[in-house]
């Protein structure tokens, strides 16, 4: 049996450390935020790949809360944009502004907008015109925005957290396909259980609220997404990533009624998706290498956004966790 080398124990050892430090931070957020486990877990699955998420649920689910709970945990600096028709991408990026000194002489300013932050809570992203929001969505995918031909790159770690509410269809820009690809998962938030919702009740109406503290880092978040790169996958696992995607499009689907069902599939942003996910979801467990589980349990937050049903599939009443539970069937 050959000794592991110095460079795997090291990363072993710094794997180890990075998964204690995050399971700090998955407490302190509970303390604050009831019944929403598998929510937090996704939320930080998706900053651990450094990636945005997508947060979807009707309104009173913790949202907000969560975000500022991340920022407080995490110790980024966070900022709230209230998305709403009239928003305007300066609102957002930030504007030039002409000053006049005592002298007389002339010169333009660049005042930033709130997307300078470590952590940007894009709230109800859909009520946005399209030119905002592909204003927000052109800074997620280049970290950096660029104002009268001036670029300005933003700080690091940059993450967008974007909520939508699903009940609300009057007055809103249903995001593009093309943007909706941007994010790393789309995380759907439900009422929590019965449980939960009590102790919720009791300890939100109470005197006492609870303090936080930042647990980690902005540079400790940045060393965990370098450390998530060098992160072993099985040749098992990569299969079941390619396959699930792959049988994701109509064009190269082997299961039955996906090529009538799905009106377009997942792009390879899916799979580069999916491999960091996997990775970052095998940390949050303490585990030192993805599984096949871990490709299951991420397939939904990964696919849900990246895919769409034919008018005849919604028409039958076919729903789209329904198809990706089909793709996944083959993996199990």
């Amino acid at each position: 049996m050959h000794s592991v080398s110095e460079a795997d124990d090291q990363l072993i050892g710094e794997i180890e450390a990075a998964g204690e430090r995050i399971a700090r931070v998955r407490n302190m957020i509970g303390r604050v935020i009831f019944g929403q486990e598998e929510v937090i877990d996704e939320t930080l699955i998706t900053l651990l790949a450094g990636g945005h998420a997508l947060l979807i649920g009707v309104p009173g689910l913790a949202k907000t809360r969560l975000v500022e709970t991340l920022g407080t945990v995490l110790g980024l600096d966070d900022k709230r944009v209230q998305f709403t028709p009239d928003l305007m991408p300066a609102d957002i990026l930030g504007s030039e502004v002409l000053e006049e000194t005592e002298s007389g002489r002339r010169s333009f300013r660049f005042i930033p907008g709130p997307i300078f932050c470590q952590l940007l809570m894009a709230d109800e992203i859909n009520r946005a015109s399209p030119r905002t929001q592909s204003a927000l969505l052109q800074a997620m995918q280049e970290h950096s925005v660029t104002i009268a031909g001036q670029h300005h790159p933003l700080p690091g770690p940059f993450h967008v957290l974007a909520t939508q509410n699903p009940l609300e269809q009057e007055g809103t820009y249903p995001l593009p396909e093309a943007q909706l690809d941007r994010f790393l998962l789309q995380i759907d938030i439900g009422y929590p259980d019965l449980e939960a919702e009590r102790r919720m009740l009791i300890v939100t109406t109470g005197i006492e609220s609870q303090e936080l503290e930042a647990v980690m880092t902005g540079e400790q978040l940045i060393a965990a997404q370098r450390l998530i790169r060098h992160i072993p996958v099985g040749e098992s696992v990569v299969d079941a990533i390619l396959t699930l995607v792959r049988n994701g499009r109509p064009e190269t689907s082997d299961i039955a009624g996906v090529p009538e069902q799905v009106a377009w599939g997942p792009g390879p942003r899916a799979s580069q998706a999916l491999m960091l996910a996997v990775r970052a979801r095998a940390l949050l467990d303490g585990r030192l290498s993805p599984s096949i589980d871990d490709v299951l349990a991420l397939a939904g937050p990964v696919l849900r956004h990246r895919m769409a049903l034919t008018f005849a599939a919604r028409a039958d009443g076919v729903g789209l966790d329904e198809v990706i539970g089909r793709l996944t069937e083959p993996l199990i």
